[in-house]
C-alpha cells in the first residue's frame, strides 16, 4: 500500500523536504497532491534518516505545506517504451505531443538503464553513411561510436544535426535503421524547424523525437537524454535495430545540472559546474556502444555549443575524454558562406580506420582519406604564406596546393544542408580535386590505386 504524507517541513525550488518517511530510497519518483486535485512529479534525491529531501519536476507555485501530501510510487522514473514510438513526437519525460494517443507499452524501463559491463562490449567496427562528406570521407562514423559535435553560438549545429538524422543509414541488406532525436533546451522555434522538417522529408517516420524546451524545468533537462536513451536502447537491443541517438544541446544539459547543483548547496567545481559532472556525463555516453550476442547497436552523436567557442571549457573538454573523437564547426569557415562549416584539420574520429576499407566502404578509402588532410594542411600553409609574402613568393607547387586548399573548401566541405552523397560520391569527388596535384605529391596513395581511380586530365 502506498503511504501518504503531510510532512513538508521546507521548498526552496526545485528542491522539497519532506519529514517523517519510512522506506523511502534514493531515485525513488514521488507524486504531490495538491488540495485543488492537481499532482505533480518528483523524485528523491537524498534519503538522511526519516528525512527526504525531494526534487520536482515541475513548479513549486501554489504548494501549501500543510495542506499538499506526498506519496512515493516504490519505483524510479519508467519510460513506457514500444516500437509504436518511432514517428512520434514526446516531450523531455516521453509523454507525447504530437496529438496522438498514449503509447500501449511493451515494457517500462528504468530511464537511468544499466551500465554496459565492458567485458560484453563488441567492438566498433561496421560504417555508417552520413551523406556528409567531411564526416563520411575523412572522420568516419562507426557503428556503436560516439563522436560528438562541437559548435558555437550562432553556427548551424542544428541544420547539421537535422541533416545526418535525415540522411543517415547503414550499408547492408536486413538492417532496420533508427533516429531517437534529444532536444534538450532548445527554444520553441528550433524545436519546430526540426519537427517540421523530418515531417517534411519523410524522415519521421523512423525517428523517435523527445522535445525539451527552454522554458520547461530545469530537472526535466536532466531526464530528457536519460529518456531518450532508454527509447534508443529498447529499440536496439530488444528490437535489433541499428540506432542513432542525436542530443542536442548537451551544453543546456550541463547548464541544468549546474542549477540544480546550486540549489542543492553543493561545492562547485571548475566554473560552477558540479565535481562530478565527468562521471554524470559518463554514464550519457557510456550508455551507446554494442553488446556482444545483440544484433542492434547505439550510435551516438552529442552536439553541444562550445562558451566563447573555448575547446578547453569544462563541458567540450570533459566530453572529449569520454568520447571516440570530435567534428569541429570553424567560424571563419562560416563567415566564407561553407555549409556546413566543418574544419576538417583539428576534427577527429579516432575509429575511422575500423570502418572504411574492402567491404566496408571501398579499397581507396584510407589513402584518399590520408593524402586529402595532408595536401589540404600544406595548402592552408601556403595561402598563409602568400597572404603575407605575395604570390610571387610561392613555388609552382605551393600555388596548386593552395588552389587545391580553395577547390577543397568549396567543393567538398561545402555541399550544403540538403546534398545527400553516398560514399561513393564523397571518394569521387575527393579523386577529382586531388587530380589538381601533380602525381609525384600524391605520396601516400598506393600507385595501383592511383592509376585506377585518378581522372585523367
Amino acid at each position: 500500500m502506498i503511504k501518504e504524507y503531510k510532512t513538508i517541513r521546507e521548498i526552496a525550488s526545485p528542491l522539497m523536504i519532506v519529514e517523517h518517511v519510512e522506506g523511502v530510497t534514493y531515485d525513488e519518483l514521488g507524486e504531490i497532491e495538491l488540495p485543488n486535485g492537481e499532482t505533480r512529479r518528483c523524485k528523491v534525491l537524498e534519503v538522511e534518516g526519516d528525512r527526504a529531501v525531494v526534487q520536482l519536476f515541475e513548479s513549486a507555485q501554489g504548494i501549501n505545506l500543510a495542506e499538499s501530501k506526498v506519496r512515493f510510487l516504490g519505483h524510479p522514473q519508467q519510460l513506457a517504451v514500444s516500437e509504436d514510438m518511432l514517428g512520434r513526437v514526446f516531450n523531455g519525460m516521453g509523454q507525447p505531443i504530437d496529438g496522438g494517443p498514449d503509447i500501449l507499452a511493451d515494457a517500462h524501463m528504468d530511464i537511468n538503464g544499466l551500465p554496459m559491463n565492458p567485458a560484453a562490449r563488441a567492438y566498433p567496427a561496421e560504417f555508417i553513411q552520413t551523406g556528409v562528406s567531411t564526416i563520411d570521407g575523412l572522420n568516419t562514423l562507426v557503428r556503436g561510436q560516439k563522436l560528438p559535435i562541437f559548435s558555437g553560438s550562432g553556427l548551424p549545429h542544428a541544420a547539421l544535426a537535422a541533416q545526418i538524422a535525415r540522411q543517415a543509414r547503414v550499408l547492408g541488406d536486413n538492417e532496420t535503421f533508427a533516429v531517437v532525436f534529444a532536444a534538450i533546451g532548445i527554444t520553441f522555434e528550433e524545436s519546430e524547424y526540426f519537427i517540421n522538417d523530418f515531417r517534411r522529408t519523410g524522415a519521421i517516420d523512423r525517428t523517435v523525437v523527445f522535445s525539451n524546451l527552454a522554458n520547461d524545468p530545469a530537472v526535466e533537462r536532466i531526464a530528457t537524454p536519460r529518456v531518450a536513451l532508454t527509447a534508443a536502447e529498447y529499440l536496439a537491443f530488444e528490437k535489433d535495430m541499428q540506432v542513432l541517438v542525436i542530443l542536442t544541446d548537451i551544453t543546456n544539459y550541463a547548464e541544468a545540472l549546474r542549477e540544480v547543483s546550486a540549489a542543492k548547496k553543493e561545492v562547485p567545481g571548475r566554473r560552477g559546474y558540479p565535481g562530478y559532472m565527468y562521471t554524470d556525463l559518463a554514464t550519457l555516453y557510456e550508455r551507446a556502444g554494442r553488446r556482444q550476442g545483440k544484433k542492434g547497436s547505439i550510435t551516438m552523436i552529442p552536439i553541444l555549443t562550445m562558451p566563447e567557442d573555448d575547446k578547453t571549457h569544462p563541458i567540450p573538454d570533459l566530453t572529449g575524454y569520454i568520447t571516440e573523437g570530435q567534428i569541429i564547426l570553424s567560424r571563419e569557415l562560416f563567415r566564407k558562406g561553407i555549409v556546413p562549416p566543418v574544419d576538417v584539420l583539428p576534427s577527429l574520429s579516432r575509429l575511422k580506420d575500423k570502418g572504411i576499407g574492402v567491404g566496408k566502404t571501398r579499397e581507396d578509402h584510407s589513402g584518399t582519406m590520408n593524402q586529402l588532410f595532408a595536401a589540404y594542411s600544406r595548402g592552408k600553409d601556403a595561402k598563409e604564406l602568400m597572404t603575407i609574402l605575395g604570390e610571387a613568393a610561392l613555388s609552382e607547387d605551393d600555388k596548386l596546393f593552395a588552389k587545391f586548399a580553395e577547390e577543397f573548401e568549396k567543393v567538398y566541405v561545402s555541399q550544403g544542408n540538403n546534398t545527400n552523397r553516398t560514399i561513393e560520391e564523397t571518394l569521387n569527388i575527393g579523386w577529382e580535386l586531388l587530380s589538381i596535384l601533380p602525381r609525384r605529391e600524391l605520396k601516400r596513395i598506393k600507385p595501383e590505386f592511383i592509376e585506377k581511380y585518378l581522372p585523367e586530365n
